[in-house]
C-alpha cells in the first residue's frame, strides 16, 4: 500500500473496469466521487432515520469524547426529549415499540433493495430510498399522538434501508483485492450518521427556539435541515455519478463482452448479451460473412484506439491479470437480472445462511448492546450519573467508525497474504465472532463493578464485534457475484433481525434487569453459531468468478 493510493487514479480491472485501490481524497475521479456518494449517502439515511432523538436510547452512537461537550448535547437532547414526549403524550411503551417499529421495516426494506439494485442498479435504487424516505421524513412534523409516531417511524425506516445500496454500489466499482476495505470504509463512515444526529439536531432545536419559536413548533421544524440534505444527496448521485465504472446499468454485459475481446478473449458464450457480438452473420440476404466480419474488425480497432486514448488520458490505468481471470470476472462476476428461480437458489445456500447468521450475531449485537449499555453503566456504577453513563456508553458505537474499517482492511490484507484464498476472510469472520462471544461472556461472568476493567472489556469486545461486520461484508462480494444485491440485501436484513432477537434476550433476562446475565447469554450464542457454520465453504463449489 502507498500513500499516493489515496488520491491517484487507481489501477482497474480491464474487463469490469473496478478500481484496485480507493482513491478516498480525490472526489475528481470517478471512482473517489462514487466512494465519497456511497458513505456520504448512506450518513445522510442514517442521520435522517434517526432524526426522532427522543425515540432512540439517549445515548449517543458515535460522539466526541470531550466532557464538556458531551454534557451539553446530553442537555439539549434531554430537552429536546421531554418536549416531543410531552408534546405527543408519549410514555415509555409507546417509544419502545415504535424503535421496534422502525426496525421492522429497515429489515423489509433491506430485502426488497437488494433485488432491486440487481434489477435496476444500485445508485437508482440508493437515489429511489432516499427520495421515497425524504417523503415520510417531510411528514414527520404532522405526527400528533403516539399511533402517527408508529405510521411515521415505520415509512421513515425505509432510510435504513439504504445500507444495502451503498454496500452493492461500492462493490461494483471496487475489485476483489480492495473490496473489503471500501465497503467496511462506506458502513462503518455511514454509520456516524446514527451519532451526528446528537449534534445538530438539539443544536437546530435550539437555534428555531432562539428565533421566538415555541418548543412545540421548533421541534417539527428540526426536520426541515435532514429533508433538505437527503433530497440534496439523492439529486447529486444521480447527477455526478455513473451506473458502473462500464457506463450504463442495462449495458452491463454489454461492455464486459467488449472489453473481454479488445483484450484477446473468447467471443459467442461468454456473456449473454444483444446486438451483433454474439449473433452470427446470416448468409441469406444482407451483408455478406465477409462484410460483417470486416465490420466487426472496424468496431474492434476503434473500442481499441478509444481505450487507448483513454490511458493516454490517465482516466484509468489497467491492472494485468491473467486470460483466465479475465473470462471468469466476465461470465461469472457481472450481475444477472434477479428471477425467482436464481433467488432462490442463492437464499438457500449455505453460503448465503452463513453470512446472515454471522452478521446476525455482530450487526445485531452491536444493535442490542447499543440500547442497553448506558443503563448498563448507570446501573452498576450509580456514581457516575446519566451524562457521564452516557459518555463512557458512547466510546462503543465512536469505535465503530475505526473498527468497521478495521476488520475490511484486516480481511483484504489476509486475502492477499493467503494467495488469494478467500479461506483468509472467512476465517477471519468466524475468529472475530468467537473472540466477540468470548468476550461478552467475561463481561458478563465478571459483571465488572470496576470502571477501568468494564471499560477496557467493552472497548475490546467493540474492536471484534464491529470488525466482524467490516469482514462480513468483505467476503460477500465473492460469493454468488452474479447476484450481490440479493445476497447483500438478506445478508443486512440479517443484521437487523439479530438486532429485534438480542433485544428480546435483553429485555425478558429477569424482566430486563439482568444485563449481564444477558451478555453471557448473547456471548454463548455467538459462538455456537459462528462454530456451527464454520465448516461452510467461502465460496460455492463449481462457482465461476469471485475467487
Amino acid at each position: 500500500m502507498k500513500a499516493s493510493y489515496l488520491w491517484a487514479a487507481p489501477e482497474v480491472n480491464p474487463i469490469n473496469r473496478k478500481a484496485r485501490s480507493v482513491p478516498i481524497l480525490n472526489v475528481f475521479n470517478v471512482y473517489g466521487r462514487v466512494f465519497f456518494f456511497s458513505w456520504w449517502g448512506f450518513m445522510v439515511a442514517f442521520w435522517a432515520w434517526y432524526t426522532f432523538p427522543p425515540l432512540v436510547s439517549i445515548i449517543p452512537l458515535a460522539l466526541s469524547s470531550h466532557t464538556h461537550t458531551l454534557e451539553n448535547i446530553l442537555t439539549r437532547t434531554l430537552k429536546l426529549t421531554h418536549t416531543i414526549k410531552a408534546n405527543l403524550h408519549l410514555n415509555a411503551t409507546e417509544v419502545a415499540n415504535s424503535n421496534i417499529v422502525s426496525l421492522c421495516a429497515t429489515l423489509l426494506i433491506r430485502l426488497v433493495a437488494g433485488p432491486a439494485c440487481d434489477r435496476f442498479g444500485p445508485r437508482w435504487v440508493f437515489a429511489g430510498v432516499l427520495f421515497i424516505g425524504s417523503i415520510p421524513l417531510g411528514l414527520a412534523p404532522l405526527v400528533h399522538d403516539a399511533q402517527g409516531l408508529y405510521i411515521s417511524r415505520f415509512f421513515i425506516g425505509i432510510l435504513g434501508g439504504a445500507f444495502v445500496p451503498c454496500q452493492v454500489w461500492s462493490t461494483g466499482f471496487f475489485d476483489k483485492n480492495i473490496v473489503g476495505t471500501a465497503n467496511a470504509l462506506t458502513g462503518g463512515w455511514g454509520n456516524a450518521g446514527g451519532g451526528i444526529t446528537y449534534f445538530i439536531m438539539p443544536a437546530v432545536f435550539d437555534s428555531f427556539v432562539a428565533r421566538g419559536y415555541s418548543d412545540g413548533v421548533a421541534w417539527r421544524l428540526t426536520f426541515i435541515v435532514p429533508l433538505i440534505i437527503t433530497i440534496a444527496t439523492g439529486v447529486a448521485m444521480l447527477l455526478l455519478c455513473p451506473d458502473t465504472p462500464t457506463g450504463k446499468w442495462s449495458e452491463r454485459h454489454l461492455r464486459a463482452q467488449q472489453n473481454l475481446e479488445s483484450h484477446g478473449g473468447s467471443s459467442g458464450v461468454i456473456v449473454d448479451v444483444p446486438g451483433n457480438i454474439t449473433d452470427k452473420a446470416s448468409s441469406v440476404g444482407g451483408d455478406s460473412i465477409r462484410d460483417v466480419e470486416r465490420e466487426k474488425e472496424k468496431e474492434k480497432e476503434k473500442r481499441t484506439q478509444q481505450q487507448e486514448d483513454q490511458n493516454s488520458n490517465n482516466w484509468d490505468h489497467e491492472a494485468a491479470i491473467s486470460k483466465r481471470d479475465m473470462v471468469e470476472t466476465a461470465k461469472g462476476e457481472v450481475v444477472q437480472k434477479p428471477s425467482w428461480g436464481a433467488m432462490w437458489r442463492v437464499l438457500t445456500s449455505p453460503q448465503t445462511l452463513f453470512h446472515v447468521v454471522t452478521y446476525m450475531c455482530s450487526f445485531g449485537g452491536e444493535l442490542a448492546i447499543n440500547s442497553v449499555l448506558g443503563s448498563y453503566y448507570a446501573k452498576n456504577f450509580p456514581q457516575l450519573g446519566q451524562t457521564d453513563a452516557s459518555n463512557w456508553a458512547a466510546m462503543f458505537g465512536f469505535l465503530n467508525v475505526v473498527t468497521r474499517p478495521l476488520g475490511g482492511a484486516a480481511a483484504d490484507a489476509l486475502y492477499r497474504a493467503t494467495g488469494r484464498n478467500a479461506w483468509g476472510k472467512k476465517a477471519w469472520i468466524n475468529a472475530c465472532g468467537c473472540a466477540t462471544g468470548a468476550l461478552l461472556i467475561a463481561i458478563g461472568q465478571a459483571d465488572p463493578h470496576h470502571l477501568p476493567t468494564m471499560v477496557g472489556l467493552v472497548a475490546l469486545m467493540a474492536v471484534f464485534l464491529e470488525a466482524g461486520n467490516g469482514a462480513n461484508f468483505a467476503l460477500i462480494p465473492h460469493v454468488h457475484p452474479h447476484a450481490n444485491g440479493v445476497l447483500s440485501g438478506i445478508t443486512g436484513a440479517g443484521g437487523n433481525l439479530g438486532g429485534v432477537l438480542f433485544a428480546v434476550v435483553f429485555r425478558f433476562t429477569d424482566a430486563g434487569t439482568n444485563y449481564a446475565k444477558a451478555f453471557w447469554i448473547i456471548g454463548i450464542l455467538t459462538i455456537a453459531l459462528n462454530l456451527l457454520f464454520c465448516w461452510v465453504r467461502p465460496i460455492p463449489s463449481g462457482q465461476v468468478g469471485g475467487h
